[in-house]
């Protein structure tokens, strides 16, 4: 019995002494092999040049107004000639005449609406599915930040709410509807003959993209002398603007072109040619990268170039910006992103002799999976990689790449 203990307690400290050798090792080589790990993410690197420059357009201003103005058009939008860009009230009492004209028709024709409709369940239920529709749209134009529809909006709810409450509210007959709407024409009339002459309208001269800012550069810089400006003048040019009276309604871009003037260094202008395209990326409230006509490069100055550049897409959204800074943007790669530290080199032996491959070392279940990459461009601290490989041996964007660790080797545990 004593022999058979001596043995049980003699094996179990063989295993004690192996496991601990085992823990101590892992521990040592843990220790001795560190290793960190960031994710591979895609990246785009461009070659690019700032400009800090002017949005130059054909525009026309419209005429001062004496009185009240209310914009009938919305920034951006298209008015063709003759249209009604705003109206102008000769005094608050005729403004409020106006609202009240309007808030009067929009009655009437909410009481014809419902006098025209029979009380029918279905009737019922898509009145209701439409005043649903309409609240939705308005919480939508709230959240999204499209403050120019908004009164519009406001006026679909109203409108669907009445239409609801006229044709199944207060058991109103079709008589007393038609009746209730004779009335407020009559009033309706009264009004507009009272205030006939407090009202005018501002008719827009020629066609146009309407705009509500005035900036005193519109006389300044036009197509014509931006194509004659030198990096001098585009300096002297700052600060030239002067902000324009509240009676001014706005102005109407009347060209589909829009064009950019910047003064570059003259290396930086070498790199263009006139006729060609170049992708200008702006930034703040127009996020576009878009594509551009140069135009025109001046003459050297100073070691500047003045480049005039063009576009006839997003005019519309172009309607606010005058001084702007962009970059041009002469070439971009799109690859992985790298830390330098991460890239390695795999020797391995072959029939030819040693060869070597360029990659990075990825945890693949546990293991050290090696995936060649060839370098597209180099940053301060990354590198910006294409793989080389397909299928499951591809590097990939996500896969989780170590970037220290002492070593290392294709299928290593870890």
């Amino acid at each position: 019995m004593k022999t058979s203990n001596s043995l049980a307690t003699l094996v179990m400290l063989v295993i004690s002494a192996m496991l601990a050798l085992y823990l101590g090792y892992y521990a040592w080589n843990t220790f001795q092999n560190p290793f960190s790990t960031t994710l591979a993410y895609q990246f785009t690197v461009s070659d690019s040049a700032p400009a800090d420059g002017y949005l130059v357009r054909e525009e026309v201003v419209l005429p001062g107004q004496s009185g009240i103005l209310d914009l009938s058009r919305s920034e951006g939008e298209k008015v063709g000639a003759g249209q009604a860009v705003a109206r102008v009230y000769r005094n608050t009492q005729a403004q409020e005449d106006f609202s009240e004209i309007q808030r009067l028709q929009l009655e009437i024709e909410l009481l014809e609406y419902a006098a025209s409709q029979g009380v029918e369940y279905l009737s019922a239920a898509k009145l209701d599915e439409e005043i649903i529709k309409s609240m939705a749209q308005l919480r939508a134009c709230t959240a999204g930040g499209g403050y120019a529809q908004l009164d519009r909006r406001v006026m679909e709810v109203k409108s669907s709410v009445l239409k609801r409450e006229y044709t199944f509210g207060d058991d109103l007959s079709a008589d007393d509807l038609t009746d209730r709407a004779a009335m407020l024409t009559a009033q309706v009339q009264r009004l507009r003959t009272q205030s006939s002459n407090t009202v005018s309208r501002v008719l827009a001269p020629q066609a146009g993209v309407f705009s509500s800012r005035v900036d005193g550069y519109e006389s300044i810089l036009t197509p014509d002398t931006a194509l004659s400006l030198t990096p001098s003048a585009l300096d002297r040019l700052d600060g030239q603007g002067s902000p324009v009276s509240d009676s001014v309604p706005g102005k109407l871009i009347t060209s589909n072109t829009w064009y950019f003037v910047t003064a570059l260094p003259l290396d930086t202008a070498q790199r263009l040619s006139e006729g060609r395209s170049a992708t200008l990326r702006f930034s703040g409230e127009f996020s576009q990268d878009v594509s551009m006509r140069v135009e025109h490069i001046g003459s050297e100055e100073n070691g500047r170039c003045a480049v005039v550049f063009s576009s006839d897409r997003y005019l519309n959204q172009t309607t606010l910006l005058r001084q702007q800074t962009a970059e041009i943007i002469f070439k971009s790669r799109t690859g992985l992103r790298v830390p330098k530290a991460a890239l390695r080199m795999w020797t391995y032996e072959t029939e030819e002799g040693p060869n070597e491959q360029m990659g990075v070392y990825v945890i693949t279940g546990g293991r050290a999976e090696f995936k060649q990459v060839e370098i597209l461009m180099a940053g301060s601290d990354f590198y910006v990689v294409h793989t080389v490989a397909s299928g499951k041996t591809a590097l990939r964007a996500g896969d989780q790449v170590i970037v220290n660790a002492v070593g290392l080797y294709p299928n290593m545990p870890l």
